[in-house]
């Protein structure tokens, strides 16, 4: 056993080896006639994340509770920046969710997440375990008429006490050329309370690419 950075304490283990592939075996050729097509940080990698309780301050001047806590940590010398959106997926349940980069920890390699321990709950993995295998996608790219059909399950995955009973569309804005956000409002309802939660989706929509996400409770 040994404490991590964030308090939370996980078992030691080797660094996870995907036996089919390298670590940033990319999902598409990576150049065409001897030109970078897609950045390093656009590329699927396997490793695995272990979770934390967050602090309250990040190196990221984020919170941890940003996107109701469906946040992580990144390696500092990773190439993902401050506030890009992750899609990670459970290698062993098939699960995924687009979290946020909040916070960096010294040390870390390239292919290696420190998820909020609701993130790491929501991905259907018991904190007990420590470490899960995963799959991460920097910016993911997401059918853009999908997107309130998207933000429901990552609602209902944040609040798990509650049922997603209706949404709606409430605006779309065009940021500028290349950034474009899609904004859902949600009711939520539990045996005790109805609550309305609003999710937004920023995204590049000449590439399609989700850029950050936004849950908050109104």
């Amino acid at each position: 056993m040994y404490y991590n950075h964030y308090y939370a304490y996980v078992p030691h283990v080797q660094p996870y080896v995907n036996p089919y592939q390298v670590p940033y075996a990319p999902t598409q050729p990576s150049y065409d006639r001897g030109y970078p097509m897609y950045a390093e940080r656009q590329q699927t990698v396997w490793g695995q994340a272990t979770w934390t309780e967050g602090g309250p301050v990040t190196k990221c001047n984020m919170a941890w509770s940003d996107n109701q806590y469906m946040t992580t940590a990144v390696g500092e010398n990773s190439p993902y920046e401050c506030g890009q959106a992750l899609k990670v997926r459970n290698l062993n349940t098939g699960r995924e969710m687009i979290v946020t980069v909040v916070d960096e920890v010294a040390g870390y390699p390239n292919n290696r997440l420190n998820l909020h321990r609701r993130a790491f709950e929501a991905l259907g993995s018991n904190p007990n375990v420590g470490v899960m295998d995963i799959e991460i996608t920097p910016s993911p790219d997401v059918d853009e008429t999908q997107w309130g059909k998207y933000l429901v399950e990552v609602v209902q995955r944040a609040y798990p006490n509650y049922n997603v009973t209706d949404y709606q569309s409430v605006e779309t804005t065009q940021v500028n050329a290349e950034r474009t956000r899609e904004t859902y409002e949600f009711t939520l309802q539990s045996p005790q309370e109805t609550m309305t939660v609003r999710g937004s989706v920023t995204y590049n929509p000449n590439t399609n690419r989700v850029l950050s996400m936004n849950i908050q409770e109104v």
